[in-house]
């Protein structure tokens, strides 16, 4: 199945690349992809429904990997064609604020999503079973996966929101690169500052963070303990945006210092301070 599907996936690539638009694609092109994926993605759908993958991880890295990057070009070309046919006629402040509409949108979703996001960002595993695996169905993850064609047999809970991050991304770029062709630098810049506001940088130094993630792990509070230590520094790395490196060597400096634990002092040492300045008050 894994062959198949990625079979479809580099037909598709190929034919995106004969387009050549480079982001700046026409209706009419849009079009011609959504024509070109649909057979494929109903053939996948078809030979999806009638197997049996052969164990777990297969099921997994099917609809949490393959199936998604299938999945976000139909829904990126469904999109941006519907954009296309939408957009008004008139100046080009109508269509800069029809433009930055559809960017508020994607920082909705982004928002809505923001655990999710992180989740999956931050290559964690420790859901997949639940996530990625057909027929274990949780209503309220059910109410919250968004699934247009929600079919047991070619769906799980989140599959779907995995392609719609994906698609998410390359219509960014996309709405991004007309409001710069429109002159919309201004507002684009507001944009990308709402959507930084929802992210958060961890700015002390990397070896602080590091002893955080080991702490977190060994404290077995995360996931009842299930929860392994390249997961966890995988998270911190993706919610905090920063790349955190050889985290095990750090490890091992932290365990040669004279104090071991020297973040976590701090961290203490900070927290009595506010709450003394608080008593104050």
């Amino acid at each position: 199945m894994r062959t198949i599907a990625e079979e479809m996936l580099s037909r598709i690539n190929a034919e995106i690349k004969l387009l050549n638009y480079d982001n700046d694609i026409t209706a009419d092109d849009a079009l011609r992809m959504v024509k070109f994926i649909t057979p494929l993605y109903s053939q996948l759908r078809k030979l999806v429904s009638d197997y049996v993958f052969p164990t777990n991880e297969d099921e997994i890295l099917f609809f949490k990997e393959i199936k998604p990057n299938i999945l976000d070009k139909y829904l990126y070309f469904s999109k941006v064609y519907s954009i296309e046919m939408k957009c008004p006629i008139g100046n080009n402040e109508i269509i800069k604020e029809y433009l930055n509409q559809e960017l508020e949108e994607l920082t909705r979703f982004f928002r809505d999503n923001l655990d999710f996001y992180q989740y999956y960002r931050s290559k964690s595993t420790y859901m997949d079973n639940l996530y990625f695996v057909r027929k274990k169905t949780d209503i309220q993850l059910l109410l919250d996966s968004f699934q247009y064609d929600r079919d047991p047999l070619f769906s799980t809970e989140y599959d779907y929101k995995i392609a719609k991050i994906l698609c998410n991304e390359m219509l960014r770029i996309y709405l991004n690169q007309r409001l710069v062709k429109l002159g919309n630098t201004n507002q684009l810049e507001h944009k990308l500052q709402q959507l930084d506001k929802y992210i958060f940088r961890f700015t002390g130094k990397k070896a602080y963070l590091i002893e955080l993630g080991y702490s977190l792990v060994s404290s077995g509070d995360i996931n009842n303990g299930n929860v392994e230590i390249k997961e966890m520094m995988n998270f911190l790395s993706t919610i905090f945006h920063i790349d955190l490196g050889d985290y095990y060597a750090s490890y091992i400096a932290m365990k040669e210092r004279k104090d071991r634990t020297a973040y976590l002092h701090h961290l203490i040492e900070s927290l009595v301070k506010r709450m003394n300045e608080d008593d104050m008050k």
